[in-house]
């Protein structure tokens, strides 16, 4: 099948008014027997076709004998109907999710182990889209590319309170990682801490996220593959984290503060 048609019968056309589309995009304006014959729709089901295109607003029709149909547009049509499936998708996206929390929260054990690198970092990232005022991170490691990802969720929720206290560097692939400056530089509110090779990330006060990783024995290396994330909903036991973690970065803080005058 031709990709034109495919995509067309993706977004809502039948093969025959796909066909009948993509047929009309190369004569511009046709008669219906003409268009039958360029795309080998019968023409028993010809002029039913087209009609179902004009009313669809994908063509137009001129009045003769015999009637003309003339093409609209691919970029009038595609874009019209790119704004609507974008629309529909984002309804269903906020309907969608606001069943997927309120289930979540009747869930009596809320507590999921996550294993690959690839779906740590889409969890995390998930997490940071869906809290609606703070994400806090204490971050020992970065796996490859996932400050990159961390970042564009940040900047993505520009309501967010973001705090991170981080181990000033990391190596992934042999490549030593500067994790203060990669997130300061994007403006991210960011301290260096004395942090174990663990990372935390908690959201809202709500949920949080435990990623552990080994390590290799010289460089301490991530060591990708051995890695897990564990994704808690308790709500009691995330806040108890949240309320150590604004601690500690107020003190931290405050020192800066106080050597930054003493200087």
């Amino acid at each position: 099948m031709n990709d034109d048609v495919h995509l067309l019968k993706g977004i809502g056309l039948t093969l025959y008014e796909a066909q009948a589309y993509v047929t009309l995009t190369s004569l511009i304006q046709s008669t219906a027997v003409e268009v039958s014959e360029k795309s080998g729709i019968p023409r028993s089901k010809i002029y039913d076709v087209l009609k179902k295109l004009n009313e669809k607003d994908f063509i137009e029709i001129e009045d003769g004998r015999p009637l003309t149909y003339i093409v609209k547009s691919p970029v009038e049509v595609l874009s019209r109907e790119k704004e609507r499936i974008n629309s529909e998708l984002d309804d269903s996206i906020t309907r969608l999710t606001n069943t997927y929390e309120n289930g979540m929260s009747q869930v009596q054990a809320p507590i999921w182990r996550i294993y690959g690198v690839d779906k740590i970092i889409n969890q995390e990232t998930e997490i940071i889209k869906r809290a609606k005022t703070s994400v806090n991170m204490r971050i020992g490691f970065l796996f490859e590319n996932e400050a990159e990802s961390l970042i564009k969720a940040f900047k993505s929720n520009k309501k967010l309170n973001v705090k991170i206290l981080a181990s000033p560097t990391c190596y992934v692939n042999n490549r030593e990682i500067d994790i203060i400056k990669m997130f300061k530089d994007e403006g991210i509110n960011i301290q260096k801490a004395d942090i174990p090779f663990v990372k935390v990330l908690i959201s809202d006060s709500k949920e949080m996220m435990h990623t552990y990783t080994k390590f290799s024995e010289d460089k301490r290396e991530v060591i990708p593959e051995t890695a897990i994330g564990i994704w808690n909903k308790y709500e009691d036991v995330a806040r108890n984290y949240d309320e150590r973690f604004e601690n500690q970065f107020k003190k931290i803080n405050k020192k800066r503060v106080e050597k930054s005058n003493s200087t």
